[in-house]
């Protein structure tokens, strides 16, 4: 079993809103044996099945109002209304968790990377790929010391 999830999320098809992925696409070449790798376009259930299989896991999405280059945050399993509706929020997906496999979910957290354009058919803009280089260096340094518990 993995220690550690990173799980990016967003639509590449639509400029900024690639950075989880393309975040996840850096670190998988690093290559971490601890370290499992995945993205998709949005988190549905089922990726509760995901953070099931690790001990931490770290979402990873593009944020059109936080601060650059990135803010980290701890998640806390809360119910909203994002499990009805085309996507779900990390939160959500912990308190699925929680309710499918009546226990606490593994220690989970949250990196927004400042984004500016999320446009159709648009590429990742500059601004937000200095935002990328430099949350990939944070999430290389969390991976390395196998512990994302840093706050």
């Amino acid at each position: 079993m993995p220690r550690l999830l990173l799980f990016g999320y967003g639509n590449p098809g639509r400029g900024d809103d690639a950075l989880g992925p393309n975040l996840i696409d850096h670190i998988a070449l690093l290559g971490f044996s601890h370290v499992e790798c995945q993205s998709d376009m949005q988190l549905q259930i089922e990726h509760v099945m995901d953070v099931a299989r690790c001990h931490q896991a770290l979402f990873i999405d593009a944020d059109l109002s936080c601060a650059e280059p990135f803010v980290y945050s701890k998640v806390v399993a809360e119910k909203d209304r994002s499990y009805s509706t085309h996507a779900m929020t990390p939160s959500t997906l912990l308190h699925v968790y929680q309710e499918v496999y009546g226990q606490a979910a593994p220690q989970t957290f949250l990196l927004r990377i400042r984004g500016y354009h999320f446009e159709l058919g648009a590429a990742l803009s500059n601004r937000a790929d200095a935002n990328l280089e430099a949350a990939v260096k944070f999430v290389s340094r969390l991976c390395e010391m196998d512990d994302l518990k840093i706050l």
